[in-house]
């Protein structure tokens, strides 16, 4: 078997974080291929839920955006938007919500908003939230999902979009924040996970990469835990299901 590529590694790692008859709000792109992974293999009995108003997905082939028909045939329910994220999020119905963003920082606030501290004149303006920033204030846990690039973990984010543990722990709570906020990011050299301050700390590598790895990409003095656990291996029933079922024309796997 080939060695897994960046993608391959965070889809497979962010799948096997999902506990079977998790409720999960299920976002576009690569947590999309993650949640439909897990239900395929160690969780069937995940239920997933989508922004437009999906409850209980059954997807036949890999949905493109929270609006693909293939998500109605054989869902439990569909609701308006609205009632998806007042009836279900809020009232905290919502096991796990998946996150990404152009930058997250040491204490796991997200920016998907712009890059540059002038919000009127940004050096880029990012897509924005959508309905990420409920998703990071209200679900009981929350995983991000991005590659392990400097510039990608700044010590402060440019602007928080998604609220992680905003100045350290007790930032949510002092907010009004009733969700845990964000219990681990994966990226495509291991796992971090928030300590009692509420800062990323790395807890895991995947096979055959090394804490000097994270943290020469990451922005901040990244603290290593005094025992690092290793990842599984990536089987290949898990490539096959990836690259055969969910995205046999690589829309989201090409390239790695």
């Amino acid at each position: 078997m080939t060695e897994p590529s960046s993608a391959e590694l965070m889809i497979v790692n962010a799948a096997r974080m999902l506990k079977n008859g998790d409720v999960v709000f299920v976002g576009v792109g690569q947590p999309n291929l993650a949640c439909n992974l897990a239900k395929r293999t160690h969780a069937p009995n995940l239920i997933m839920i989508y922004e437009a108003g999906v409850i209980g997905a059954e997807p036949a082939r890999l949905p493109l955006s929270i609006g693909d028909p293939t998500l109605v045939s054989g869902s439990l329910s569909v609701v308006s938007m609205y009632d998806i994220f007042t009836n279900y999020l809020q009232r905290g119905n919502v096991d796990v919500g998946f996150l990404g963003g152009a930058q997250i920082d040491k204490f796991g606030n997200i920016n998907a908003t712009i890059i540059g501290n002038d919000y009127a004149h940004p050096k880029v303006r990012l897509p924005g939230s959508g309905g990420a920033q409920e998703i990071a204030a209200w679900a009981n846990r929350c995983y991000i999902m991005t590659p392990h690039q400097k510039r990608r973990f700044p010590e402060k984010v440019d602007f928080i979009t998604s609220a992680g543990y905003l100045d350290g722990k007790g930032g949510r709570e002092k907010s009004g924040l009733r969700g845990k906020g964000p219990i681990g990011v994966v990226t495509d050299i291991g796992f971090m996970e928030p300590d009692d301050t509420g800062e990323l700390v790395l807890t895991a590598l995947h096979p055959g990469k090394t804490a000097e790895d994270a943290i020469k990409n990451t922005g901040w003095a990244l603290k290593v835990a005094a025992q690092l656990h290793i990842t599984e291996l990536v089987t290949e029933m898990e490539l096959r299901i990836l690259h055969e079922e969910l995205d046999p024309t690589g829309i989201y796997l090409k390239g790695g």
